[in-house]
C-alpha cells in the first residue's frame, strides 16, 4: 500500500516547490514473536522469546514482553542493558527520536538490539499497515509520535491474543510520561512507570539502583533554598550569543580547585579567549566538557587564576557556609595585571555527561540510602545517588551516571550503573584507565567480524589486479621485540645504474576494510591501537593486526610500496607508488638488526640491504637536524611481563640503537613522500599532519631550568632552539642534556591531523618540514588508512566514494582522530604511572634548584584508595625540621594531616 504526502517549500530564491514523499505500508512485517500464526512469524535478526518467563513481575505476573517510549530509552538506558531485562520490542518511531536526540544511546540501544541473549525485537510500525499513523491537524510531532507508541502498543496486545490461547501473551508498554501513561490505560493498555516496573521485579532488587533519578523542573525545590541560580532556556542562550550579550564555549574545570574553572570560547580571537569562572555560584552547575553560555562580569570583579590547591573533601554537602568561606580565600591581593577576564554560567547549550568511574563515600548515617560517589576524575563533582548496597560497594571501583543537577542541590543526582570490582586490582585498574580516558575496548561485534575474509585466506588473482609483484626483493622488517603487528618493511639494492633503490613496504589494510561497512565504522570509531603496559587494544581484529597484514617473514602479504631512486648522497632523483606483493625475507628485532649490521662476518642479502639503508639514513638524518628538525628524548619504559600472571616484572628505560633510527628515517621519507602527492592529486581534501610552533611562553619553564645551570636555550626558531640543545652539556651531569630534551618535550604543542581545503598552515615544526602526513602504519592508525585510499585513487589503483572527497567529513573524522590519539597518549602514561607509581616531590620554605641531587625515602599512602600516592621524605642534604633519618620508619597512613603537608608543597 502507498500513501503520498504533498507539501510545498519556499525555495532560497524565493519560489515555491512541490514536494511529494511517498510512505510504503506492508502487511508482511512479522511481530517478532516465534510461532505467531497471525503473520506466520515473518521476521528479521533476533526474535522475542516463544514463553518470556523473566523476570517475574508482581505487578505483571502473567508472560510479557516490553514495550518502553522513547524518553525511557533515553534515560533508562542502564536498566535496559541489565542482563535481566529481556524481550523488549523498540518501536521504529521510538529508535529514530533515539537516533536524532542522542548519538551514544542510539549505539548502545543498537548494541543490545543485535545481542541475541537478550531477545530485543525491533519493529518498523511507521511502515506496517495496522500501526502506522498520520499526524493529525493541529497535533505536534511529539504527540503524534506517542500516539502512534500506544498504537502500536494496543495492535500487539490485540495481535498477540490470535496466538494460542494458552500463552496468555500481553505486551506492557513502559512510560514515564504521566499523560501518555493515563492515555494508554484508558485505551485498555497495561502501563506503568519505569520506576513501577522496576521495583515490581522481586527477584532483582539491584536494578532498582540503575534508575535514573528523573526530578520534574517543578518539584526540585523541595525546602525553599535555592543555592544556584536558573539557566536560561536555549531560546534566551542563543539570542544573547548571537547579539554578544552571552559568550559560548567549552567549560574545563580545575584538576587542583573545585571552585574554579575556565572556559574556552569558541571561534573568538585568539585573545581573551580563556575566561576565568571562580566560586560554586558562577561555575553554576556546569561540568566537566559541558558547552555552556557565560557572561562576562565586570573589570571590577575580575580575578586572578588562584594558586590554592582545594579539593572537595567535605562529607556534609549541605555545609554552603563553608564553601563561601573557601570562596575568600581564593580572592587574595593580586596586581592588576594577573586579572584575567572573568564570567559566570548563565545556562547550558550541551551536557557532554557520561558514565564516570570512582568510589562510594558512604553516608554516616546509619542505614542511609543516600550516599555520596567521588569521581576517579577530580575535574567532576561528587555526584548524589541511593544505593542498597552501599556496604558491598565500599571499596571497590564503580561507575555512575549523573541524571541531572537540580538548583537546591549542592551535588548533582545520579544512580548507580556497574560494579567494576576491587580498587587495586590490575584488572580493574585497567577497566578504570580505559574508561575514563573514553577507548572503545569492548570485543568486536559479530558485525564487524562478518567482514573480515574467510579463512584459509590466499592472494588471489582478483588481488593482483592494479598490483605489483614485489616477492623476489629482498625486504625484511625490523621492530620491538615481541611486536606482532608488523606494520613497515624495507629493503634497499644497488641498481645496474650505480644509484640506489630503497622501498619502503606497508601493510595494505586499506585491501580489507572496505569503505562504509561496519569494520571501516568501527575502525574510524576507534582512531588508533592503544598499548598499555600489559595489553593492547587493538584499532582493527587479531585477525588482520596480527596475521594477514602483519607483514610477517616467509609469507606473501599485500603492500603499499613507496619506491625512490636515490644517489649514493641520499637525493632523491624519482618516487613511485605501487600496491605490491611481497614476502619478508626476515623480521629482525632493533638489536638483531644492529648485530648484523655490526658483524663482519655477515655479507648476506639482508644484512648487505640493512647496511644500504643504514647509511642512507645517516645522511637524511643529518640533513633534517641542518634544516631544524628537533631531536627530542622521551622517557619511555619497558615493562618485562610475567609470562603466566602478565604482572610487570621489571622494567627499563628504552635502549636505542642506530637501527631505530634508520627506520625512522625511512618511516618519516614516506610519510613526506605520499603527503606531497595526496596534496598534488586533492588539494581540496588531502588528510594532512601538522605541527604548530610554541608559543614563547610554553618555553619558560625550560629556558629556567637551564638557566639554574648557567646555560641559556634560544627558542625564537626550531633550528636554535635544536642547535643550543646541542650545546646544553654538563661535565659534572651527563644526563642533564636528556632531561632538558625530556623537557623540550613538555613545551611542545599537540601535532594534529587536518584536512588541507580547511586549512592554510601545513608547516610540522618538530620535523622541520613543510608538510607532512601518517601513511606507515595503517594497522594501528585509521588516518593511514585514509591516507592509502587517497594515494590508491592518486595512483589509479582503487576508486573514490563521495566521503573521501567531502571536505567538511573529512574534517569531522580529522576532529575524532586527533580526540583519540590523545586519549590514547593519556591511557598510555597513566598505564606507565600505576605500573610505575612515579612520584614527584617538593619542599616548602626550601630552595631546591632543579636537577640539584637528593636522597629521600619513599613511602606509598594508601589513606585515599581511590588516589594512592607515593610520598617521599628528605634524607639529604639536612634541614632542620624537614628532613628525616634514613632508618625512620614509614610514616603511617593516618600520620596527622599535618605532618604530611610538611613534605610537599
Amino acid at each position: 500500500m502507498l500513501k503520498s504526502k504533498t507539501f510545498l517549500k519556499k525555495t532560497r530564491a524565493g519560489g515555491v516547490m512541490k514536494i511529494v514523499r511517498e510512505h510504503y505500508l506492508r502487511d508482511d512485517i512479522g511481530c517478532g514473536a516465534p510461532g505467531c500464526a497471525a503473520c506466520g512469524g515473518a521476521h528479521e535478526g533476533p526474535v522475542l522469546e516463544p514463553q518470556p518467563l523473566d523476570p517475574a513481575s508482581s505487578l505483571c505476573p502473567r508472560p510479557h514482553y516490553l514495550l518502553p517510549d522513547t524518553n525511557v530509552l533515553l534515560h533508562q538506558i542502564d536498566v535496559l542493558e541489565d542482563p535481566a531485562i529481556r524481550n523488549v520490542i523498540v518501536l521504529q518511531t521510538v529508535l529514530q527520536e533515539v537516533r536524532n536526540r542522542s548519538a551514544p544511546v542510539y549505539k548502545r540501544i543498537r548494541d543490545v538490539t543485535n545481542n541475541q541473549e537478550k531477545h530485543f525485537y525491533t519493529f518498523t510500525n511507521e511502515h506496517h499497515r495496522e500501526t502506522y499513523v498520520e499526524q493529525e491537524q493541529g497535533e505536534n510531532a511529539n504527540d503524534r509520535n506517542d500516539r502512534a507508541i500506544r498504537v502500536a502498543a494496543k495492535w500487539y496486545n490485540e495481535h498477540l491474543k490470535k496466538m494460542s490461547a494458552e500463552n496468555h501473551l500481553q505486551v506492557i508498554f513502559i512510560t514515564n510520561d504521566r499523560k501518555n501513561k493515563e492515555k494508554a490505560i484508558e485505551e485498555g493498555i497495561p502501563a506503568f512507570t519505569c520506576e513501577e516496573y522496576v521495583k515490581s521485579l522481586t527477584a532483582n532488587p539491584e536494578l532498582i539502583d540503575r534508575l535514573a533519578c528523573l526530578s520534574e523542573e517543578g518539584n526540585e525545590i523541595e525546602n525553599g533554598r535555592i543555592i544556584f541560580s536558573e539557566h536560561l532556556p536555549l531560546s534566551k542562550l542563543q539570542q544573547g550569543i548571537k547579539s554578544g550579550t552571552y559568550l559560548q564555549g567549552t567549560f574545563r574545570a580545575s584538576r587542583e580547585n573545585y571552585l574554579e574553572a575556565t572556559v574556552w570560547v569558541h571561534g573568538d580571537t585568539e585573545e581573551d579567549k580563556e575566561i576565568i569562572l571562580q566560586g560554586l555560584k558562577h561555575l553554576n552547575r556546569a561540568v566537566h566538557e559541558d558547552i555552556v553560555a557565560i557572561e562576562l562580569l565586570p573589570k571590577n570583579q575580575w580575578v586572578a587564576p588562584s594558586s590554592v590547591v582545594l579539593h572537595d573533601e567535605g562529607q556534609n554537602e549541605d555545609d554552603v557556609e563553608k564553601e563561601e568561606e573557601r570562596e575568600r580565600i581564593l580572592k587574595t591581593a593580586v596586581s592588576e595585571k594577573m586579572l584575567k577576564p572573568t564570567g559566570r554560567v548563565v545556562g547550558i547549550i550541551k551536557r557532554n555527561w557520561r558514565p564516570y568511574c570512582g568510589m562510594l563515600s558512604k553516608s554516616d548515617i546509619k542505614e542511609s540510602r543516600r550516599h555520596l560517589f567521588t569521581p576517579a576524575d577530580r575535574r567532576i563533582p561528587r555526584i548524589r545517588i541511593e544505593t542498597r548496597q552501599a556496604s558491598a560497594l565500599e571499596g571497590r571501583r564503580i561507575i555512575v551516571a549523573i541524571d541531572g543537577w537540580p538548583r537546591n542541590s549542592r551535588y548533582p543526582n545520579g544512580h548507580f550503573v556497574k560494579n567494576l570490582g576491587e580498587v587495586g586490582e590490575k584488572e580493574t585498574e585497567t577497566e578504570v584507565l580505559l574508561l575514563e580516558h573514553d577507548v572503545p575496548h569492548q570485543p568486536f561485534s559479530q558485525a564487524v567480524l562478518s567482514f573480515l575474509p574467510k579463512m584459509p585466506w590466499s592472494i588471489t588473482e582478483k588481488d593482483m589486479k592494479n598490483r605489483e609483484d614485489l616477492r623476489h626483493l629482498c625486504v625484511c622488517s625490523v621492530d620491538p621485540p615481541g611486536c606482532t603487528d608488523i606494520d613497515d618493511a624495507l629493503h634497499c639494492r644497488e641498481l645496474e645504474n650505480g644509484n640506489l633503490e630503497v622501498g619502503v613496504h606497508i601493510a595494505d589494510v586499506s585491501h580489507f576494510i572496505r569503505p562504509g561497512n561496519a569494520l571501516d565504522q568501527e575502525s574510524a570509531r576507534r582512531g588508533t591501537t592503544v598499548y598499555l603496559c600489559e595489553k593492547r587494544i587493538d584499532m582493527v581484529p587479531e585477525l588482520l593486526s596480527s596475521n594477514l597484514c602483519s607483514l610477517r617473514c616467509n609469507v606473501d602479504r599485500l603492500a603499499f610500496s613507496c619506491i625512490w631512486e636515490m644517489n649514493h648522497d641520499a637525493e632523491i632523483l624519482k618516487v613511485r607508488f605501487t600496491k605490491s606483493v611481497i614476502n619478508s625475507k626476515a623480521s629482525l628485532t632493533y638489536a638483531e638488526a644492529q648485530m648484523r649490521i655490526d658483524s663482519a662476518a655477515m655479507n648476506d642479502d639482508i644484512t648487505t640491504s640493512l647496511r644500504g639503508l643504514n647509511k642512507l639514513a645517516k645522511i637524511l638524518k643529518k640533513r633534517r637536524i641542518e634544516k631544524g628538525a628537533l631531536t627530542l628524548s622521551s622517557p619511555e619504559v619497558r615493562f618485562h611481563m610475567d609470562s603466566e600472571t602478565h604482572d610487570p616484572i621489571d622494567l627499563q628505560t628504552k635502549e636505542l640503537r642506530e637501527t631505530n633510527s634508520m627506520v625512522e628515517e625511512f618511516m618519516l621519507l614516506a610519510n613526506i613522500s605520499v603527503a606531497k602527492k595526496i596534496h598534488e592529486e586533492f588539494s581540496e581534501h588531502a588528510l594532512l599532519r601538522k605541527h604548530p610552533a610554541p608559543p614563547p611562553s610554553n618555553y619558560e619553564i625550560l629556558v629556567k631550568a637551564a638557566k639554574s645551570k648557567n646555560l641559556e636555550i634560544k627558542t625564537d626558531t626550531a633550528k636554535s632552539l635544536a642547535d643550543s640543545l646541542d650545546r646544553a652539556d654538563s661535565p659534572t651531569f651527563p644526563y642533564l642534556n636528556t632531561l632538558l630534551r625530556i623537557l623540550a618535550t613538555r613545551c611542545m604543542m599537540q601535532a594534529v591531523y587536518f584536512c588541507s581545503g580547511m586549512d592554510n598552515d601545513f608547516h610540522h615544526y618538530g620535523l622541520a618540514s613543510p608538510i607532512y602526513t601518517h601513511f606507515t602504519s595503517p594497522i594501528r592508525r585509521y588516518a593511514d588508512i585514509i591516507v592509502h585510499r587517497l594515494l590508491a585513487v592518486a595512483i589509479g589503483a582503487d576508486c573514490t566514494y563521495p566521503e573521501l572527497t567531502d571536505k567538511h567529513k573529512l574534517a569531522d573524522l580529522c576532529k575524532n582522530l586527533n580526540f583519540r590519539h590523545k586519549m590514547a597518549q593519556y591511557a598510555q602514561r597513566a598505564s606507565v604511572a600505576f605500573h610505575t607509581q612515579v612520584p614527584s616531590l617538593k619542599i616548602e620554605d626550601t630552595v631546591f634548584h632543579i636537577f640539584d641531587k637528593v636522597k629521600v625515602k619513599i613511602m606509598l599512602d594508601s589513606s585515599n584508595l581511590q588516589h594512592q600516592k607515593i610520598r617521599m621524605s628528605l634524607v639529604e642534604p639536612q634541614i632542620p625540621g624537614i628532613s628525616i633519618l634514613a632508618d625512620t620508619p614509614n610514616m603511617d597512613s593516618d600520620e596527622p594531616e599535618r605532618k604530611k603537608k610538611k613534605h610537599e608543597k
